[in-house]
């Protein structure tokens, strides 16, 4: 079963007078994880779809999506999987990859059909893409390490990056997770935007009976929402992402845009936060 929604791009002065259930309908995506169902969110924000599969018992065939407007959602575009769950499989143009837990995999523009199987919760990232890259298994120990942060101020953390240009190459879709240090909660502070690309999280591995609080909006003008594990949010482009938990968590981030500069941001100091 395939179920898309569709989420449409608003400007900042929009955002500024929308209350949380506005905010939330425009930015917060959950239950993307049920049993038997693919469910996709097409953003109009760099045309990003992210979404859940869970193959359950049964195989899940990701094919033809009407809102691409074309026969095969890859026939323009390009994705990146990541499993989240126990080991999967995930066949693309005839061959068998096995995903584990923290694994992504990367699929090439134009290969066509990609069939889920297994115990894996499949979180989707696609992006349009104007070349074909080669489709690649990339293993939590063959991904890019970055550690940063400190202790004293709770934001202990390594990045691992996937889908960057030091680890597999992609079109514009860059991708990858986060995990905290024992104690550290704080992501992505002091915060920054990039206005040329777009970004999308990923919270999970996060307690039940925990929650992080996702700051976004301008600078000058922040909003935040309250996120539980498995749900994600859309950070458009003139807006902070950023975020601080009251227990464990890691975030998968992906950005689409202009390029695939993972260093390319407008830091924002902290006085500026208001």
């Amino acid at each position: 079963m395939l179920t898309v929604e569709t989420r449409y791009a608003i400007d900042p002065q929009t955002a500024k007078g929308l209350d949380t259930q506005g905010l939330r309908s425009h930015f917060h995506a959950d239950g993307l994880f049920a049993e038997g169902e693919i469910r996709l969110v097409y953003t109009h924000y760099d045309r990003l779809i992210l979404g859940g599969a869970v193959p359950g018992a049964g195989s899940l065939t990701l094919d033809h999506v009407a809102e691409t407007g074309t026969p095969s959602m890859l026939d323009r575009r390009e994705m990146g999987i990541l499993n989240i769950g126990e080991a999967g499989e995930v066949s693309v143009g005839g061959t068998n990859y096995t995903v584990n837990n923290g694994d992504v995999l990367y699929i090439g523009m134009g290969s066509g059909p990609v069939t889920l199987s297994g115990k894996g919760r499949f979180y989707i990232l696609s992006a349009p893409a104007h070349r074909s890259c080669p489709t690649k298994l990339i293993r939590i120990e063959d991904a890019r390490r970055v550690e940063l942060g400190a202790s004293e101020t709770c934001n202990e953390r390594v990045i691992l990056q996937f889908l960057h240009p030091e680890v597999a190459e992609s079109c514009q879709l860059l991708m990858g997770y986060t995990q905290f240090a024992p104690g550290s909660v704080w992501n992505t502070m002091p915060a920054h935007v990039h206005d040329r690309r777009m970004e999308a999280y990923l919270y999970f591995d996060l307690a039940d009976d925990q929650r992080v609080f996702h700051f976004m909006g301008q600078p000058e003008e922040t909003r935040h929402i309250v996120m539980g594990n498995e749900e994600a949010v859309i950070s458009p482009p003139w807006s902070i992402h950023c975020g601080a938990g009251t227990g464990a968590y890691t975030f998968c981030w992906a950005m689409a845009g202009d390029n695939v500069d993972f260093t390319d941001m407008d830091m924002v100091a902290m006085g500026d936060l208001r």
